[in-house]
């Protein structure tokens, strides 16, 4: 593994640390589910996700009673922190342990503060779910990985970021989604989208439905797809000819395994200029699907620099 202090874009091989991917998105899924118990429905479940944080995913602030709590994975402390709005704050260091073992020091320390955790205790889109409790199975935690995913979420979560300043109609945050272990960001056209289908494994086909009831073209990275991961860009309903499309840049492909397309992280990371890279892919796999589908791209589009270039007039000489 190379040196985290080296390079913007650290190199991580997927092979390198599977077993430590494995364990920490069933650990992402129990802190994910508890942030889900507590906040109220938001369109497409976005009350559900974590965010990258500096130093590595929280769940930003949860509703709880009159207060709130946060949850965070500290990837460069390696250490899980909760705090509360009423001052109090527990922890324990992230190091090898099984998933019910964290499972229980969790529910444990939110005993402690006094905050309530009802979940269903499995997991979701996976197969086989084996449940929080009885999870004696997954149990790595290589710090170093563990540090520089955070570092390729980093990286991701600016660049999508950037790319999503560009449309002004509905979109998502930039936000990880514990269910498939992803970060994403997703635009919609304004349209209604045919019902989904489902067949997510461990996971109702209601909760498709809701995250997929209206027409859109979703992005984002995750640790798979590629040997290093993969940047990633679909549509729904796919429009007739998406998967004929030959977006940006050169490494950029159709997959018809995930029904997508994919960017190599290894392709990004090794470009002459990786946040270029990523952008063009972003950009030509979104306007395969805009063009294709028909979108009102006038409407939904604007350039994020508009202000940047206006004239300072009396009164009015910028923030």
């Amino acid at each position: 593994m190379s040196d985290p202090s080296t390079t913007d874009w650290p190199s991580l091989r997927v092979s390198d640390w599977t077993d430590t991917r494995d364990t920490l998105h069933m650990w992402t899924q129990i802190v994910g589910k508890i942030r889900m118990a507590h906040a109220p429905l938001v369109n497409h479940w976005w009350q559900v996700p974590l965010y990258v944080s500096p130093r590595g995913l929280t769940t930003s602030t949860v509703p709880y009673r009159s207060g709130a709590f946060e949850i965070e994975f500290d990837f460069v402390g390696h250490r899980l922190d909760i705090r509360s709005s009423d001052g109090g704050a527990e922890g324990f260091p992230l190091r090898p342990m099984t998933v019910a073992a964290f499972y229980s020091q969790v529910l444990d320390l939110l005993d402690r503060l006094g905050i309530d955790a009802p979940i269903r205790p499995v997991p979701n889109e996976v197969d086989p779910a084996i449940p929080f409790a009885q999870d004696h199975e997954h149990a790595s935690y290589d710090a170093e990985a563990a540090t520089l995913f955070w570092r390729q979420l980093l990286q991701a979560n600016r660049v999508v970021g950037e790319f999503r300043s560009h449309f002004v109609g509905k979109v998502s945050p930039v936000h990880f989604f514990w269910g498939g272990m992803d970060l994403a960001c997703t635009r919609f056209s304004g349209r209604p989208a045919p019902e989904h289908p489902g067949g997510v494994p461990n996971c109702g086909d209601w909760v498709m439905v809701e995250g997929y009831s209206r027409e859109l073209s979703s992005c984002g990275f995750w640790p798979g797809g590629g040997e290093e991961g993969a940047f990633y860009s679909y549509a729904y309903p796919a429009p007739d000819g998406f998967a004929e499309q030959s977006p940006g840049p050169e490494g950029a492909y159709y997959s018809t395994e995930f029904q997508q397309f994919l960017f190599p992280y290894e392709a990004a990371r090794t470009a002459p200029d990786p946040d270029r890279a990523v952008a063009e892919f972003l950009h030509s796999t979104y306007e395969a699907a805009a063009n294709l589908g028909h979108w009102d791209r006038p409407a939904l589009e604007d350039d994020p620099r508009r202000w940047h270039t206006t004239p300072a007039t009396p009164g009015n000489d910028g923030a």
